[in-house]
């Protein structure tokens, strides 16, 4: 089967070198979904795409090579989409984490442009206001989880407080796997409220911190494969 010669957006999750100036770029395509491509020359002075453009989440055009019998396809041209608004410490640390969950979470081969399109706006925003940039990996984790089809189901009532993270909804009593209180309520809230609608109150920094950790370990449960991260220690100490 030849191959075809397509143009896609993407996302830069990972590079690998290859070669002596060539490296394999792992990319959250709209089209495609994560797919690894081989970019030749990268590593060059005289190379046509420059290793700046490869950097964690790095949204550009792409024009390439695709054969679904090929593990590794190859790009002929590449372009950034939008440059990056002047970066911040937090703007930074919050793609770090966003470009983490995504290359733990997604699989190739799998096309979801929704969840690209979803990914492109959290992008733009990761550097806006200190209360938005607090609010905004609750709400990633969420929508990931939603996007990935294993969103924890709101059941939430006064005789179901206790969320439970094997389980996936709000229980009666508290077992090994479930939440504190506190958490499980904080939960609630944040599944109960549309994830466009600001945040009109901003849970403590210590309660935010604990739900990340409580959402990251309920991805590592319910996703094969999706492990420790080194992102969100980052974010802890930034974001207060």
């Amino acid at each position: 089967m030849p191959s075809t010669l397509l143009t896609t957006p993407g996302f830069v999750l990972h590079t690998t070198p290859y070669g002596e100036s060539s490296v394999v770029a792992r990319v959250f395509t709209r089209r495609l979904g994560v797919k690894p491509y081989i970019i030749k020359g990268v590593r060059t002075a005289k190379g046509r795409a420059k290793q700046n453009l490869l950097q964690p989440l790095s949204c550009v055009d792409m024009t390439v090579y695709d054969n679904p019998r090929r593990e590794l396809g190859f790009v002929k041209e590449l372009s950034p989409r939008q440059p990056l608004p002047m970066p911040s410490p937090e703007g930074n640390a919050l793609r770090m984490f966003m470009t983490e969950v995504l290359y733990k979470a997604l699989r190739e081969a799998n096309p979801q442009p929704d969840l690209w399109d979803y990914v492109a706006q959290q992008v733009a925003e990761a550097d806006g206001t200190a209360r938005t940039q607090a609010d905004q990996p609750l709400r990633f984790l969420l929508s990931v989880a939603e996007y990935m089809g294993i969103a924890p189901r709101d059941n939430y009532a006064p005789a179901r407080p206790y969320f439970d993270l094997q389980e996936g909804h709000f229980l009666p009593a508290a077992t090994e796997s479930t939440l504190s209180l506190p958490l499980s309520a904080t939960l609630h809230r944040y599944l109960a409220t549309p994830s466009t609608q600001p945040p009109s109150e901003l849970p403590p920094h210590k309660l935010r911190r604990d739900l990340m950790d409580s959402l990251l370990a309920y991805l590592q449960l319910h996703l094969s494969g999706f492990g420790q991260m080194a992102s969100p220690d980052i974010l802890h100490t930034l974001l207060k």
